[in-house]
């Protein structure tokens, strides 16, 4: 009869949650992309399913390619000033920002009950933005992020770990939620940063003025996205962005745009984030010679330890969240 008890209070308290939200409109659509047409390709006889009678398919014809995925959540009231973008990283679709691995809300649940707006995105070839044939649209073939890179790479454990699943102590990734976080993973191409840009490019487009939240390989994009469009990009949140524009690159016109840089835990035990982290630093020091505010925030020292580079999935992600959440409410971004 308790867990029966303490089960209801929690579904009791999930529903009082869902109703602080007061949405006027949840949808979704696709930007960017372009009419791809193929020819000479050979048809195929093809049985959909088991016991159905083959058909004749042709994949010559006109195809849209390159295009990418939005979905969005508008509420009725929303207290910030510009709808909210949260923009994933490599190897990954926007289900970053929605539900947790181990079941928890995400960023996306957060920042709407804070009051925004919010829009979460599949870049071009990522989950639902669909991708093009290779080699005949894709130049290269697509490839995939093995479990081992994850663990070592996105710092949840020291390289070398995996072979025992060795965390680092007081990790802050819910490490029993592992394999659920890696079901997450998708094919990523190495040449379509052009059509990637040019995509986030006809966002900003269509749905700016905005804030943008960015995570990882998704840091350049936005950073490009910013100087293509200073007038539409009201400031920038950049997750451990793992790389960035040259540092010589004028930014004079991104001298209004607020930036935020926020780096977690373990940074200096994996040889490659020195080198990311180096090279944004870079960054960020050129836009502050622009005039550009900027604000560099490394968890560990403000005595946040443990975080990895998925830190929007960690357990303590909310105080993360309430980071980024104070510092726009400084910056004059919420009404």
């Amino acid at each position: 009869m308790r867990a029966l008890a303490l089960l209801l209070g929690a579904c009791l308290a999930l529903a009082a949650h869902a109703q602080d939200l007061h949405v006027r409109e949840i949808g979704s659509y696709h930007v960017g992309g372009r009419e791809v047409t193929l020819s000479g390709l050979p048809t195929q006889e093809i049985s959909f399913t088991a016991g159905m009678a083959p058909l004749k398919v042709d994949p010559n014809g006109q195809f849209e390619a390159f295009q990418m995925y939005v979905q969005y959540v508008r509420l009725a009231e929303p207290r910030g000033r510009y709808p909210l973008m949260l923009w994933h990283g490599g190897g990954l679709t926007g289900v970053t920002w929605e539900t947790k691995p181990d079941g928890n809300p995400g960023w996306q649940s957060y920042f709407l009950q804070q009051g925004h707006d919010v829009y979460v995105s599949d870049a071009v070839e990522r989950g639902r933005a669909s991708w093009a044939r290779y080699p005949e649209i894709n130049p290269a073939p697509p490839f995939f992020r093995p479990k081992q890179e994850a663990w070592e790479l996105f710092r949840i454990g020291p390289v070398g770990s995996w072979a025992t699943k060795t965390a680092f102590p007081g990790t802050q990734f819910p490490t029993d939620a592992f394999d659920q976080f890696m079901k997450q993973g998708v094919p990523r191409f190495a040449t379509s940063d052009k059509e990637i840009q040019a995509a986030y490019d006809a966002y900003v487009q269509k749905q700016c003025p905005c804030v943008i939240i960015v995570h990882s390989q998704g840091g350049n994009f936005a950073f490009n996205a910013a100087l293509h469009a200073p007038d539409k990009v009201k400031a920038i949140i950049a997750i451990e962005p793992s790389g960035a524009p040259p540092a010589s690159t004028d930014l004079s016109a991104l001298k209004g745009m607020p930036h935020l840089f926020i780096w977690g835990d373990h940074l200096n035990d994996h040889p490659l984030w020195p080198k990311f982290q180096a090279a944004v630093a870079a960054y960020r020091d050129s836009l502050s010679k622009a005039g550009v505010p900027t604000d560099w925030v490394v968890l560990p020292e403000r005595g946040i330890t443990g975080n990895t580079h998925m830190m929007m999935m960690d357990r303590n992600s909310d105080q993360i969240a309430g980071i980024v959440q104070d510092w726009m409410a400084q910056k004059g971004l919420m009404k």
